[in-house]
């Protein structure tokens, strides 16, 4: 298979982490930003941006308020999706699999490394729910930040997930829309990946 150049290796995860590298370079504003996809109880999809904060050696990682509507998707599907768009590289990845949650030292250390006012905020949202105005929520900043002070602890409502693919797409944009891909595969986490070029 010809998979050379910004294709190349045998860890779609090194991969990703490489593109993402060269997008923290490029991308003007937040080049980690995935669009996450999920399903309701009555499978109507749902998606919005996040944040990605860990490509790791078999995972993808990202936090949430575990009271918003997307965790309770996540948790009730145990699926997800997302795209990694990068138009200063003209890339992308696409991965699809099973979702997990992460509530332990990591999300600990994450949540430790925000800063204070994100921290605090944290806190202070009830994520996805209704907000009668800013000020209202301002306000409940501010008694968050009386009652947990400079140091807070991670909010046990809190922390984050981690997405396990089973199928990671790496597609690259080719002149006249004759784009490069290649779908890696596998049936479950613990089997090896299988590597097929797709027709754009």
């Amino acid at each position: 298979m010809d998979r050379s150049g910004i294709f190349t290796g045998d860890d779609p995860f090194r991969l990703a982490r490489q593109w993402l590298a060269e997008a923290e370079a490029t991308e003007p504003n937040d080049p980690n930003a995935i669009a996450l996809a999920t399903v309701d109880a009555t499978g109507l999809p749902n998606v919005r941006m996040v944040l990605l904060k860990d490509v790791e050696d078999d995972a993808f990682v990202f936090y949430t308020n575990y009271e918003s509507v997307k965790a309770g998707e996540l948790d009730g599907a145990g699926k997800a999706a997302f795209v990694a768009h990068w138009k200063s590289l003209r890339r992308q990845i696409r991965a699809r699999g099973l979702i997990s949650r992460e509530e332990g030292p990591k999300a600990d250390a994450y949540y430790k490394s925000r800063g204070l006012q994100s921290r605090l905020g944290a806190w202070a949202s009830k994520q996805s729910r209704p907000l009668s105005s800013r000020s209202a929520l301002m306000l409940e900043v501010a008694k968050v930040t009386a009652m947990k002070g400079i140091d807070p602890d991670r909010p046990p409502f809190w922390g984050g997930y981690r997405l396990t693919p089973l199928e990671i797409e790496f597609w690259a944009d080719g002149t006249h829309r004759l784009h490069d891909r290649f779908r890696w595969t596998r049936p479950s986490p613990d089997a090896p990946w299988s590597v097929v070029r797709l027709n754009p």
